[in-house]
């Protein structure tokens, strides 16, 4: 008797494995159908100020009046909660659900970091437990009504991109990269990636593109520019936007506020508030196509 219960005979384990499935399946798919935009924010390599980009475009689109969640599925090295200055740990509601941490009335996030009790404590898991924690951010968290989730994901195309994808078929995906030849090489197996995985690709975002002086105001090509642009448009995609080097964004992230809401106004926040302008639109844009197609 232990013995089937266990699920050691007769596949029954695999059964009950599989309705859970089902039901959190269909958890998956009430949650995201409250949630009229989701961006996935992805990088070929880290150090592109991927987060950033995340958490500066959730940000302003949240001081836009959009209802907006940020979803940090950076596992193993989770960074909105500091570029948001968000410490402590997520609260549960009705038994099992859990509530995302508050930055303000527009904007609330759920990252790895929120569930730890030290947030300097490693993560040492593999594939299926990556899998499986995504996949219950969506499922087990009450999202509620939300006019964008915006997606961070780690740099790559491992099992965390791949998830996502699967997850939020129809995410849309925002790839960030730096002007420099050894990022953009990176971009362009992002790209191969997204085309394989049949997924829908907002467009390119290059941050990093050049730095402006403050005081002549002139632009200088520090880290080259350009690059970005060129990739999109030899792909055939978007170009959503150049973020330049700006210190105010350090002094920002050191802070806990996203550089678009200092009261300082910066080139970057310039940059940033017109990119998640950009991104509203094409996103606007790309849902009432698919509204269309599907009418």
């Amino acid at each position: 008797m232990s013995d089937c219960s266990s699920g050691s005979c007769g596949g029954g384990g695999n059964g009950q494995a599989s309705a859970k499935m089902q039901i959190q399946d269909e958890m998956i798919k009430s949650t995201l159908g409250k949630i009229k935009h989701k961006l996935f924010i992805m990088s070929g390599k880290g150090g592109v100020g991927k987060s950033s980009v995340s958490v500066n475009v959730a940000a302003a689109l949240a001081a836009k009046g959009f209802k907006v969640g940020i979803l940090d599925v950076d596992i193993h090295g989770p960074s909105v909660p500091t570029l948001l200055g968000i410490s402590g740990l997520m609260d549960t509601d009705r038994g099992s659900l859990m509530v995302p941490m508050e930055y303000n009335e527009n904007l609330h996030v759920v990252s790895m970091e929120s569930l730890l009790k030290d947030p300097d404590q490693a993560v040492l898991w593999r594939g299926p437990m990556k899998t499986s924690a995504i996949r219950q951010f969506v499922s087990d968290v009450q999202w509620g009504e939300l006019d964008f989730l915006v997606v961070d994901s780690p740099p790559g195309t491992g099992d965390e991109p791949m998830t996502v994808l699967k997850t939020v078929p129809e995410a849309l995906c925002v790839v960030v990269t730096t002007p420099q030849e050894v990022s953009l090489s990176d971009v362009r197996k992002s790209i191969n990636f997204l085309q394989y995985a049949q997924a829908n690709v907002l467009g390119v975002v290059e941050n990093m593109s050049g730095l402006v002086c403050p005081h002549c105001h002139e632009s200088i090509d520090l880290f080259k520019k350009g690059g970005g642009k060129e990739t999109a448009e030899k792909y055939g995609l978007n170009f959503l936007g150049a973020i330049p080097l700006d210190p105010a964004t350090v002094v920002a992230g050191d802070l806990g506020t996203p550089v678009v809401l200092l009261e300082e106004e910066s080139f970057a926040k310039k940059a940033f508030l017109e990119l998640a302008e950009t991104i509203a639109d094409a996103a606007e844009q790309s849902f009432e196509a698919a509204s269309t197609t599907h009418a």
